[in-house]
Parts: structure tokens; sequence; C-alpha cells
């Protein structure tokens, strides 16, 4: 990855800045792309300490002029663009029956269209360059899961679309990776929204052990090495992605409801 181009939206905390981190420390050049300007200068400072060649851009994914700006700016400043990582993300915590639409389009705008705003003014330095496209999904990609059905309906999105364009990029020499990591510890669901688009403050279930950015980090870097197709993390991810989805979906389905609607049951009736 030595002087490789690598422009990471979401950049400036979680995981995406462990992905930073870890590419930077290989000698790639780093574009941090994040709609938090603090964040995003401390992040930018704390990489140039390391050494890392980084270049911070301010960039709201839900708007399409900025992720153009943003892009246009990484190719201006470091010649293209080898690894793109469609990284920013938010989620929600609330049941259907008490989530507005307004909270389901902002979903999409950030996790569907954000990726698709970022990686259009990029393809053709991708494909000049036989890059990377990293997207960065989830296990509710491909499994259901209890009060995020707008973060899930996002996330299925994501996988339709790469999928697809993977097909339409393979001649061309440019690769798509899928992230699934599982719960990771990170500023995501502090910033989670309830059914009304305020900050959910309600309890927080999770299944199994929560993974550190850091090491969701090291294993993007072999993903990218290797190029691997799907990158499905946590022991919990992989049991439920090659073994339990396959041959139990009606099982999984009852044990992640017996897990995670009593913080439903708490947090939108107060019972």
């Amino acid at each position: 990855m030595e002087n490789k181009v690598i422009a990471v939206t979401g950049g400036a905390s979680g995981i995406g800045a462990a992905i930073c981190e870890r590419f930077g420390r290989e000698g790639s050049k780093v574009a941090i792309l994040d709609f938090d300007a603090k964040a995003l200068a401390g992040e930018e400072k704390r990489l140039r300490s390391m050494g890392v060649d980084a270049f911070g851009v301010k960039c709201d994914v839900t708007s399409e002029k900025q992720c153009v700006s943003a892009v246009r700016a990484v190719i201006k400043r470091f010649g293209g663009i080898d690894i793109l990582v469609n990284n920013a993300g938010i989620t929600q915590r609330s049941t259907f029956r008490n989530t507005t639409m307004e909270v389901y389009r902002r979903v999409m705008d950030v996790n569907f269209f954000g990726a698709l705003y970022c990686t259009k003014p990029a393809i053709e330095s991708l494909i000049e360059r036989g890059g990377v496209i990293i997207v960065t999904t989830s296990l509710a990609g491909f499994a259901p899961l209890y009060g995020r059905t707008g973060y899930s309906a996002s996330k299925h999105a994501l996988h339709g679309f790469f999928h697809s364009l993977r097909s339409e990029m393979a001649h061309l020499g440019v690769h798509v990776m899928m992230l699934c990591p599982g719960f990771t510890a990170t500023n995501l669901q502090s910033r989670a929204l309830d059914g009304g688009g305020r900050l959910n403050r309600g309890d927080r279930s999770t299944v199994g052990k929560e993974a550190t950015p850091e090491s969701v980090a090291d294993e993007v870097y072999r993903g990218v090495v290797k190029r691997k197709r799907e990158l499905v993390l946590t022991p919990v991810g992989k049991f439920m992605y090659y073994f339990v989805l396959r041959f139990m979906p009606a099982w999984y389905e009852r044990q992640m409801i017996k897990k995670i609607k009593p913080e439903f049951d708490r947090n939108e009736t107060g019972e």
C-alpha cells in the first residue's frame, strides 16, 4: 500500500479513523472526508504527527455537490484515488410503527445515496488505477434486525447496488469489497436517531462481544491485500452468515427478537 491514495468517508472517527491510521502506517496517502470540521481537523493533525501524508476535506455525504467537490479536491491533491472507502453512516433505533418517513429518508440519504454520491466522481480515477471500492455495510445487510428497519434497508440496498457494480467493473480492473462488521465500539450508536429524528438516548442491546475499530481496520487491510469480495467479521457474524441464516433462519429470528425486543419495550413504552 506504499504511496497508494485512500479516501475514507466518515474518516474522522470510529472505523473510518482506524482505517485511515492503518493504511497510513503502511505508507498510504490518506484523504479524510467528514462532516464534523472539529473532528476532521483533529484527525488530520494526529495522522500528520505520525508522519502520514493526510488531507482533510469537509464533506456532508448527503450533498451530491459536496461529494463531487471533495472527491475532486482529493484527486487534485494526490493525483488520483486508489482506494475509496464508503464508510460514513447513520443508524436509527425505533420500530416501524413509531418512525416517521423523514427518518427513513435521512438514513437512506447518508448510508445509501452518500456512497453513490462519492463513488460516481471517483470511478474514472479508480478505473485508471485499477482501484478498490470498500463499502461498510453490516450484518444487518443480510440479516433481519429488530428495531432497525431503516438501517437494515439501507445496508441491503448497498449490497444490491455494489454487488451489481462489481459485475460492471470486473473487466475494467476495479474491485469491490463489502465490509460487514458486527457490533463495534464506535460513536455510531450515540448518534442513532429515534422514530422522530432526535438522538436516541435509550438503552441499546448488542449481540456478541463488541469489536474494536482497530481490529476492524486490520481485517480491512488484509482484505484489500487479498482482494476479498465479502469481509464478514466477528465469530457471531461468521456463524450467522455461513450457517445460521442458510439453515436456521427462523431460529435466528426468534433468538434475535428475544434478545433485542426488550430494549424497545422499555424505550418506546416506558415499561
